[in-house]
């Protein structure tokens, strides 16, 4: 609620995030909101599923550390488990319809496939946009076949490595871009790795991630001043 209480309108989530206490979470706080958007994923899962009591999620966090398929992703691109994870994370967010299904670092020679583009259609009903997410490597295949999942494309950038250029070479621009905040040198110079962000990618929303909420007020109005428009 921090967030949205300075002008934060977008929220960046998945099954996978905290063994389906962040969308829990969310639901809780914004599910019957319509300013609030919020992007969920399919394609990578927690091992035990995201409704798993809470010891057993503790469990396998602690004795992943030294058995690590415990607690490592599961992958898995079927259209069944998406069909069952699009109803699970309606439910966690206590939604009727989803803003924003990403495929989760997705491979694009499955879903170019027949079955996914039926499963699309199928799901226009509880799924407002569909895209793509994850690294460069992962997004410009979907990008350069000019393939109808990948409508909206979140991508991963950085202030020196631009890996989002991939965007621009295929003709489009910047729409949801993160990262930026990845290396733990650039924590302490929070506020001018946004201001360089938000002019790199002035077309779309900079995803932010921060433990510390009183940062939120200072990244929003880094945006807002700007920029002229939020951050997510």
């Amino acid at each position: 609620m921090s967030a949205a209480d300075v002008g934060f309108s977008h929220f960046d989530t998945a099954p996978l995030y905290g063994f389906g206490e962040a969308e829990r979470a969310l639901g809780i706080a914004f599910g019957g909101l319509e300013n609030i958007t919020i992007a969920t994923k399919v394609g990578l899962y927690p091992p035990g599923g995201s409704d798993q009591g809470r010891a057993s999620m503790f469990a396998r966090k602690v004795a992943g550390k030294v058995i690590c398929p415990l607690s490592r992703a599961i992958v898995d691109l079927s259209v069944k488990r998406a069909s069952l994870s699009v109803e699970g994370s309606l439910k966690r967010l206590r939604r009727t319809r989803l803003d924003l299904l990403l495929l989760h670092e997705a491979n694009i020679n499955l879903l170019n496939s027949d079955e996914w583009q039926r499963w699309q259609e199928n799901f226009r009903d509880k799924v407002r946009w569909i895209g793509v997410a994850g690294p460069a490597a992962t997004v410009e295949p979907f990008l350069k076949s000019q393939s109808p999942i990948a409508q909206i494309v979140q991508v991963r950038d950085g202030l020196t490595t631009h890996e989002a250029d991939v965007v621009g070479a295929a003709g489009r621009s910047l729409q949801l871009t993160y990262g930026y905040f990845s290396s733990g040198a650039v924590q302490n110079l929070g506020e001018d790795v946004l201001r360089e962000a938000l002019l790199r990618n002035s077309t779309g929303s900079v995803l932010v991630t921060t433990r510390q909420t009183h940062r939120l007020a200072t990244f929003a109005r880094i945006a807002n001043g700007s920029i002229g428009r939020e951050v997510s």
